[in-house]
């Protein structure tokens, strides 16, 4: 109430209190509220002084604190209160233009069909076994490649600037040519201290030279205590260290503020009837890249029917659009068959452009949730939180064009000769990298390792780490870079 009303942070808070009041949490809470005091038509904000005794001592004082910080950890830092709304998603007004460009063909791919009820009788007996279905595929190719979405960065330009002459940008030689403000080696440090050589990692030093108790076993019982308090700030500074295997899927699960209740697993119910009812032409992309990527990897194969689940019910969930509110570029619309430009038929559909990406970032996610509403529903917050970013045109830090101007520039600040060889041999190291980073990595590290670099990125809230790892890969390699003579030598 002291706050200034107009400035940001007011109006952060009050965005945050507007969307929890629209959540099933919310619900949940007023309901358990009028039964444990007795008052089954009172709404919440009349109770006052006895709803803060019940939060205390109902438990739901620390759900609210995690779901409160839950959505800051979502919501971008406070604009100028004058500043018109699409500012907050995206400030510089030539990356909004290039947003709406890259998502303009998505709407050839969210057109609608009613399924004949013989076909959505028999899709509902084959939901569990869907990856013994062989539909006719062959038409289809994916229309999103990583090396597709790398030749649009390549050509962004700030207008701003004249003849490509960006003077704080002029030595800069790689393929991103637009200039945003990226961290160098000493910020890098400061954010990522707790990844410092005198602090433990899970992943390196339980598997050192050294017997594991010296700190697996004490980060093991730390982690215990973190999950018996239900702090969703803490489980958060605990995985910057790695989470051990049997701790992740909770600690994940509340960083995240996933509890699956009921609520949440109709809502996923709900989703898988809509796939059931209506046939999306982007249904087919989903079937062909989920059975190349099963077929191309031993230890997603297991998972295929997870992957369809996930992925269809993904492509119908309205509620995602929810983050366009704070994040990237207005959804695309389409209409049901027969109703074009009617309203009430219309449909808005998240961005789902990289399936194959989409598809790795769902696979490692089976190894720890095996139940398919709320694997689901961790993919979906995973996916608001952090990927989305990798697949859409924006300035935030993490973004996918910082995180290859990241890349690129910690690269040449720091081994330029490196740098500069391979440059001249026409390899340009983001040409190699660019795919393991719109991934996360996902396809390109064993399983056990990928979730520990995805532990740090829940841990930190930021991709940026992404960016380190394929700049340190490259300095691992390179004395046998330095020796190479082309691009696919350097592969």
């Amino acid at each position: 109430a002291m706050l200034d009303p107009d400035s940001g942070l007011s109006l952060t808070i009050a965005r945050i209190v507007q969307r929890l009041k629209g959540s099933s949490l919310y619900s949940q809470l007023e309901r358990q509220a009028r039964v444990s005091l007795h008052k089954p038509e009172i709404k919440l904000e009349s109770l006052k002084e006895d709803i803060k005794d019940f939060l205390k001592t109902s438990g739901w004082e620390k759900k609210l604190q995690n779901a409160v910080y839950s959505e800051l950890n979502m919501f971008p830092s406070p604009c100028h209160p004058a500043a018109p709304p699409e500012h907050m998603k995206e400030p510089l007004a030539y990356m909004r233009k290039a947003q709406v460009g890259c998502y303009q063909f998505y709407k050839l791919l969210s057109y609608d069909f009613q399924r004949p009820a013989s076909e959505q009788k028999e899709l509902l007996n084959k939901w569990n076994e869907m990856g013994t279905d062989e539909p006719d595929l062959s038409l289809f190719r994916p229309v999103y490649a990583p090396k597709d979405f790398l030749e649009v960065l390549m050509n962004l330009r700030n207008p701003n600037y004249e003849n490509g002459e960006q003077p704080s940008f002029r030595n800069h030689l790689g393929l991103i040519q637009v200039p945003l403000k990226v961290k160098d080696i000493p910020e890098l440090k400061e954010d990522f201290s707790e990844l410092g050589l005198n602090t433990g990692q899970l992943g390196i030093d339980d598997s050192a030279q050294v017997p594991p108790e010296f700190f697996e076993n004490e980060h093991v019982r730390v982690g215990q205590k973190v999950l018996a308090e239900q702090d969703s700030a803490a489980a958060q500074q605990y995985v910057r260290q790695g989470c051990p295997t049997a701790l992740r899927a909770d600690l994940w699960a509340l960083i995240l503020n996933i509890s699956n209740q009921p609520e949440d697993i109709l809502y996923y119910e709900q989703l898988k009837s809509n796939v059931i009812q209506h046939d999306l032409l982007v249904d087919s992309l989903i079937y062909k890249d989920v059975k190349l990527t099963a077929s191309n990897d031993d230890y997603y194969f297991v998972f295929e029917d997870y992957l369809y689940q996930v992925l269809l019910c993904f492509s119908r969930d309205t509620s995602v659009l929810e983050h366009f509110a704070y994040s990237s570029a207005t959804p695309p619309k389409s209409y049901i068959r027969g109703k074009l430009g009617i309203e009430e038929y219309a449909v808005f559909y998240p961005p789902n452009v990289n399936y194959n990406s989409f598809i790795l970032s769902v696979a490692p996610l089976c190894f720890l949730y095996h139940e398919p509403s709320k694997l689901y529903q961790i993919f979906r917050e995973m996916y608001v939180r952090f990927f989305f970013r990798l697949h859409s045109i924006s300035s935030h830090p993490s973004g996918i064009v910082s995180l290859c101007l990241l890349f690129e520039t910690l690269l040449q600040t720091h081994l330029p000769q490196l740098f500069y060889h391979l440059r001249e041999i026409g390899a340009q190291p983001l040409r190699i990298s660019f795919k393991w980073m719109v991934r996360a990595f996902s396809g390109y590290l064993a399983t056990d390792q990928l979730l520990l670099l995805w532990d740090r990125i829940l841990g930190y809230n930021s991709l940026e780490i992404l960016a380190v790892l394929a700049a340190a890969v490259f300095a691992f390699r390179a004395v046998n870079l330095m020796e190479v003579t082309s691009l696919a030598a350097a592969e």
